[in-house]
C-alpha cells in the first residue's frame, strides 16, 4: 500500500534549484512502488466549493510573478485522470472542474519526483475557510485510494510566512520562531495527538507567525487523514523561516 503525504513545496525556483529536497524527492519516489494515479490537494488552490479536477490534459499554470524567464518554460505535461477524477468527486459529494490546471504547488514537486510526467494527476481543491476539520475528513474519505495504488499528497508548507524570509540566507540559518513552530507539529505528529494539531492555531508557538494564514498547513491535515503511523522523510528551511519538511503516513 502506498502512503500519504505532506511535501514543502518552498519556492516556485525549487524547479530549477532543488537543493536538498530534490535528492529527497526523488529519493523518496524511487523508493515507493510506482502508482496508479497521484490525487494531490496544493495549497495553492484555494476554494469555496470542494471541486475536483477533471481535465483530461490539465495546463502547466505559472501562477506566480517575478521569476526568471527560465522558470516560466518548464513544462509539466501530465496528464489527468477523468473517470478517477468522477470517482473521487463521488467519495466527496464534490463537483468536477473541467478547466483546472496544474498549480505550482502540483507540478513543481511532481516535475522532481516523477520528471517524465506520465503518471495521471488529478488535484483536489482546498475550501480553506473550512479549516484543518474538513482536510481530515477528506484524506479519510480518500484513504482507501492508497490501497488500490494511488499516491495521496498534500502540498504545502510546514512554515510559510512570506514577509519574514530572508531572501540572502544560508541554508544553516534558521529562525527560532520557525523552528519552534516545526518541533510543535512534529511533536503533536508523532504523538499522534489530532486535536492538538486541529487547534493549532491557538496552542501552537508562533503559530500566526508562522502560518500568517493557514492555507499552507491545511495539506497537512489532508494527509494525515489519509494515513496512520507518522514518518520524516525530510527536514530543512531556506531562506531563514520556509520549513520545508516532508511526512509520509502510513
Amino acid at each position: 500500500m502506498l502512503p500519504s503525504l505532506f511535501i514543502s513545496h518552498g519556492s516556485p525556483m525549487l524547479a530549477l534549484q532543488p537543493g536538498a529536497s530534490g535528492p529527497a524527492l526523488a529519493g523518496l519516489a524511487n523508493a515507493l512502488p510506482r502508482p496508479k494515479a497521484v490525487v494531490l490537494v496544493s495549497a495553492h488552490w484555494e476554494s469555496r466549493d470542494l471541486l475536483v479536477m477533471s481535465n483530461p490534459q490539465p495546463a502547466t499554470w505559472h501562477d506566480f510573478g517575478g521569476f526568471p524567464q527560465a522558470l516560466y518554460a518548464v513544462q509539466y505535461p501530465a496528464p489527468g485522470a477523468p473517470a478517477l477524477a468522477q470517482r473521487v468527486a463521488d467519495l466527496l459529494g464534490a463537483k468536477l472542474d473541467t478547466q483546472r490546471p496544474f498549480d505550482h504547488g502540483s507540478w513543481v514537486p511532481l516535475s522532481l519526483m516523477y520528471p517524465q510526467a506520465e503518471i495521471p494527476i488529478i488535484q483536489v481543491s482546498l475550501p480553506s475557510q473550512a479549516g484543518p476539520a474538513l482536510q481530515l475528513k477528506v484524506g479519510a474519505a480518500l484513504a482507501a485510494l492508497r490501497g488500490e495504488g494511488m499516491l495521496l499528497i498534500g502540498s504545502g508548507s510546514i512554515t510559510h510566512n512570506l514577509g519574514e524570509l530572508d531572501w540572502h540566507a544560508g541554508p544553516d540559518t534558521i529562525e527560532p520562531w520557525a523552528l519552534a513552530f516545526r518541533d510543535w507539529v512534529v511533536e503533536k505528529l508523532q504523538a499522534d495527538d489530532r486535536q492538538a494539531l486541529l487547534e493549532y492555531r491557538q496552542q501552537a508557538p508562533f503559530a500566526v507567525r508562522s502560518h500568517p494564514s493557514d492555507e499552507h498547513l491545511l495539506p497537512l491535515f489532508f494527509a494525515l487523514g489519509a494515513g496512520e503511523r507518522f514518518s520524516i522523510v525530510h527536514q530543512g528551511f531556506t531562506l531563514g523561516a520556509l520549513g520545508m519538511d516532508i511526512y509520509r503516513f502510513d
